[in-house]
């Protein structure tokens, strides 16, 4: 939904509920999957910078709309021995819970 802050991968309206699935390097989590490049490092650590703030404004503009937001992070779905049921279950429990916010990690 291009009109909602961040645009969100998936939105749920009937759960008022806004998921982001976060690439690791894009949004630097603090996981194996992130690596600062070695070429040119002043530009991605502005570019890194720009993409966190992004991402809590846009956590931010939600929650102010009255949106529940989830994120799901890359490395939790990415690789050998992820359980993909195990995080469709807990993004299924979060929608059926009262939570306002949601982070499934690696």
């Amino acid at each position: 939904v291009r009109s909602l802050p961040g645009k969100p991968d998936i939105v749920l309206p009937r759960f008022r509920a806004a998921i982001f699935v976060h690439g690791c390097f894009w949004h630097g989590h603090d996981c194996p999957l992130f690596k600062w490049p070695g070429t040119r490092p002043d530009f991605w650590r502005e570019k890194i910078k720009r993409n966190r703030a992004n991402d809590l404004k846009s956590r931010c503009g939600l929650r102010e709309a009255g949106w529940r937001v989830g994120i799901v992070w890359e490395c939790s779905i990415r690789g050998a021995g992820r359980d993909i049921e195990d995080v469709a279950r807990r993004i299924a429990n979060w929608l059926r819970s009262d939570r306002l916010l949601m982070e499934i990690r690696g």
